[in-house]
C-alpha cells in the first residue's frame, strides 16, 4: 500500500534537495505540485495521493515517479 506520509517525505527531500532549503513546509509542497495549500491540507487528511499532479512534477524536475510512489531506484532519470 502506498501511504501519503511516505510519498509526502519523499517529496519533501527531493524539493529540499532542489531548493536546497533546510525546511519545506506542506504549504510549499503544495506549491510545487500546483494545488492549493487549503486542498493539500484535505488530502493530506484523507491520505489521498495526487497522483496527476505527482507525475508533472516528476516530469518536470527529471525524478522517477518509482522513487516518489515506491521508493524504487534510481532517484533520477537520466
Amino acid at each position: 500500500m502506498i501511504y501519503f506520509s511516505e510519498v509526502s517525505s519523499r517529496l519533501r527531500e527531493a524539493i529540499m534537495h532542489r531548493d536546497g532549503k533546510q525546511k519545506v513546509k506542506d504549504k510549499d509542497i503544495a506549491r510545487c505540485l500546483g494545488l492549493d495549500p487549503q486542498y493539500y491540507a484535505v488530502i493530506k487528511r484523507r491520505n489521498k495521493i495526487p497522483y496527476e499532479a505527482i507525475a508533472h512534477f516528476c516530469e518536470q524536475n527529471r525524478l522517477s515517479i518509482n522513487w516518489i510512489l515506491l521508493k524504487q531506484k534510481p532517484i533520477y532519470l537520466t
